[in-house]
C-alpha cells in the first residue's frame, strides 16, 4: 500500500528560493555554511509574519542574539534547485526563543525531499547593553499562537 504524498504547507515567496551559483562549491553542491543563513532567513521571516520581527523588537529596545545553531544534513541541495523553507516557533521563554526550520527540495516526485533541518536558539537582550531582557507579554503571546 502506498502512502499519499504529504504536500508542503503554503509558504510566502520569501521562503522559496532558487539555489544560485554563489551558494555552491565547485561541484555545484550547496556549501554547508549556506544552510545557517537559510535557517536564519526563514526563522526571521516567521517572526516577522507573527508580528514580532526585528523592527518590532528594536522599537521596544530589544534585540536577538544567537545562543546556539544546530543543523542536520540529510541530502545535498544543488545549483538551480528550488528550495522551500518551513519555519516554526518551537519554544518561547521569558527571554528566549527557539526557531526550527526544515529545508526541502521541490521536485517532480510525489513528495518534496527533506534536505536539512535545524534550529536557532535565540536570547532576547536589551538593544543598548546586551543584557538579557524579557519579551513583552504582547510579543510573547503573538509568538505562542499557532501559525
Amino acid at each position: 500500500m502506498t502512502q499519499a504524498a504529504v504536500p508542503l504547507p503554503e509558504v510566502p515567496p520569501a521562503l522559496r528560493r532558487k539555489v544560485e551559483h554563489v551558494d555552491t562549491d565547485a561541484s555545484g553542491v550547496v556549501h554547508f555554511s549556506r544552510y545557517a543563513s537559510l535557517l536564519e532567513t526563514a526563522g526571521l521571516e516567521e517572526l516577522e509574519r507573527r508580528g514580532a520581527g526585528l523592527e518590532v523588537l528594536s522599537a521596544q529596545g530589544l534585540d536577538l542574539r544567537v545562543r546556539e545553531l544546530r543543523v542536520s544534513y540529510r541530502a545535498a541541495a544543488r545549483f538551480q534547485d528550488w528550495l522551500v523553507l518551513v519555519p516554526a516557533v518551537e519554544h518561547v521563554g521569558p527571554a528566549s526563543l527557539k526557531l526550527g526550520v526544515k529545508l526541502y527540495r521541490e521536485g517532480t516526485g510525489p513528495e518534496p525531499l527533506l534536505l536539512a533541518f535545524g534550529s536557532l536558539d535565540l536570547a532576547v537582550v536589551n538593544k543598548e547593553n546586551g543584557v538579557p531582557a524579557c519579551l513583552p507579554p504582547s510579543l510573547s503571546s503573538a509568538l505562542k499562537l499557532a501559525p
